[in-house]
């Protein structure tokens, strides 16, 4: 590591993060946070976590695997007048992406619309790329609910794909310093590039065997899975019970989650009381972290998400509007994951002045940050803390505590628990001492840190 941030020697005193932040520009601030070493990522979901550049590239390269994808670049038109534009895939929707076997189902007309991803021009390529993320103002909860997972089509269904997008996060994960990630990555929905089903437990042995590579391997990272649901389909509880079965059949899962929009009534936690209850009847050891809060209004989502055995809260926006069960949380023994980039960006927040993030912290509720779906916000866990620090004045004591929080209620047992800890304590304690004797010495040398489309546009950090 290299240590070029700080405009004027820092005397070695308790205060020397204070005097950094003060004298610090946003960018010195920026490379300070990514060469700071982290703990972990409790909450990222890893479809949306891959870059619109990583899944143009990874869709090209499996077609050594025998996966072509086709992308619709036109309308013609095919389908009017009775065609039906809230389906899964709504035939209006652009740059959705296509396997060959299903582009061969299409009609002639519908056809034409679609171009071969390895033969997109220039401009498709760019538009391509924009359609999996927000990047445009008009973009929000409604554009990434209804657009950006039907867009990436049958790539997830890829599990070749899938596995190097593992990797490929695992690797940039370790390049701004986290030692442990537990990613959301179903074993559900593969098929071979013909259309037929992969079993889950192919799909678990080959995701167990990529991570084993030499590549992920020496970046040091600990990585377990969490199997998810989709909360509010009819068939739910019966996803639910499957999701246990792969959990407890393998060690490299950990946890089950509950995703979806809980504005969708249809998915409300207690739904899944007596399913659950039924469950702990025959399967022990299956952790639970469930999104809850996640909502613009008030309601008992975050209690209620506690009761189904959650010890992990995603999100937890509303539980600020639950005084009773802000008491119950304070000092844990539950972890709220915050996700502030998602937050913003899905309109649950209307401007960081408002998001809850500083009262939990401040009042003893255990949060640890997280990326959510970082490869659609285009954004990274170095730009969560610098959302952190630049929009609530973080402590250096207040940092430290987050990651240590990301590794303290990690789900993996008490001995690689402690192994982690220690780990970061090592890290961050050779990281400190050399960060309050740097000087001004050798900054035009300092490594620019990875940015982002979020922090270029809010920040201006790559003006």
């Amino acid at each position: 590591m290299t240590f070029f941030w700080f405009a004027t020697p820092l005397a070695a005193s308790k205060d020397w993060f204070e005097k950094f932040k003060s004298e610090a520009t946003d960018s010195e601030l920026h490379e300070f946070l990514y060469e700071m070493p982290k703990g972990g990522d409790l909450h990222l979901h890893l479809s949306g976590s891959g870059f619109p550049e990583w899944w143009y590239e990874l869709a090209i390269a499996s077609q050594k695997s025998g996966y072509v994808y086709y992308t619709k670049v036109r309308l013609n038109n095919c389908r009017l007048p009775n065609w039906d534009s809230f389906s899964v895939r709504p035939y209006h929707l652009m740059y959705q992406t296509l396997v060959a076997h299903n582009w061969e189902k299409l009609s002639k007309c519908e056809k034409d619309e679609f171009v071969l991803l390895s033969e997109l021009d220039h401009n498709q390529k760019k538009a391509f790329m924009s359609a999996l993320k927000l990047d445009l103002p008009h973009e929000g909860r409604e554009e990434f609910f209804g657009a950006h997972w039907q867009r990436l089509g049958d790539m997830t269904a890829n599990p070749f794909l899938i596995g190097e997008l593992l990797a490929k996060n695992i690797i940039a994960f370790a390049a701004e310093g986290l030692v442990y990630l537990e990613p959301q990555i179903n074993s559900f929905g593969y098929r071979t590039p013909g259309g037929s089903q992969i079993s889950p437990q192919e799909v678990v042995n080959f995701f167990s065997q990529r991570i084993q590579q030499q590549d992920v391997v020496e970046t040091g990272v600990t990585v377990r899975f969490q199997q998810s649901i989709l909360r509010f389909l009819p068939q739910a509880e019966d996803v639910l019970k499957s999701a246990y079965e792969v959990v407890s059949k393998n060690d490299l899962y950990v946890a089950v989650n509950m995703v979806g929009r809980e504005d969708n009534d249809k998915g409300h936690p207690l739904r899944f009381l007596s399913t659950l209850r039924d469950l702990r009847r025959s399967y022990s050891g299956v952790r639970l972290s469930i999104h809850g809060g996640e909502v613009d209004e008030p309601n008992s989502h975050v209690k209620d998400t506690i009761l189904l055995g959650a010890e992990r809260i995603g999100h937890g926006l509303n539980l600020i509007t639950d005084p009773d069960t802000m008491r119950l949380m304070r000092h844990g023994p539950y972890l709220v994951e915050i996700n502030l980039i998602s937050n913003l960006l899905l309109e649950y927040v209307s401007d960081y002045d408002t998001h809850p993030f500083p009262e939990y912290l401040r009042t003893g509720i255990p949060v640890a940050l997280s990326t959510d779906d970082r490869g659609m916000w285009d954004s990274t866990m170095t730009d969560e803390f610098f959302v952190a620090v630049k929009e609530f004045n973080l402590t250096w004591e207040e940092i430290k505590q987050l990651s240590r929080n990301s590794l303290k209620f990690a789900f993996v047992d008490e001995n690689k628990k402690t192994t982690l800890l220690d780990l970061y304590e090592k890290n961050i304690d050779r990281f400190e001492r050399q960060a309050r004797e740097v000087s001004k010495n050798g900054l035009g040398a300092r490594d620019k840190s990875p940015r982002r489309g979020f922090v270029c546009r809010r920040y201006r950090l790559c003006d």
